[in-house]
């Protein structure tokens, strides 16, 4: 017998909920003509949800998924320090995956899930 969503523990709904928002900020990626290279790259400083390459340059991609706006949306879960994070993320993922590049990018990626129909997408070009 399968739990319904409500009855399964927070933690399991949370990670699937970003699961589902990076499925979903891959595929728009994808379609953005960015080449998803990497996913849930596991680093000393943390993880990077999704790198990318756009032409030469390397995006390095936070994604944020919320199914309301009670908290302000994904976009205002993105910090000061978390942005630095991604920073020192991108140094360590280029001396693990050593490939010529022109330039590195940090992009953000908010998925709102609805109750039903189509997820909302909102995409930040280099975040600074």
């Amino acid at each position: 017998m399968s739990r319904s969503p409500a009855s399964q523990p927070k933690r399991l709904r949370s990670k699937s909920l970003g699961r589902y928002g990076e499925d979903v900020a891959a595929r728009y990626l994808k379609d953005s003509g960015i080449t998803v290279v990497d996913r849930n790259w596991r680093g000393p400083s943390g993880e990077i949800d999704l790198v990318g390459l756009d032409g030469r340059t390397l995006v390095i991609c936070e994604v944020k998924t919320r199914s309301d706006d009670r908290y302000g949306g994904p976009i205002a879960a993105i910090t000061p320090a978390k942005l630095q994070r991604l920073r020192r993320l991108a140094g360590e993922w280029l001396s693990a995956n050593p490939i010529a590049v022109d330039g590195l990018r940090i992009d953000v990626v908010g998925v709102w899930r609805p109750k039903r129909g189509a997820a909302g997408v909102r995409h930040l070009v280099g975040v600074e």
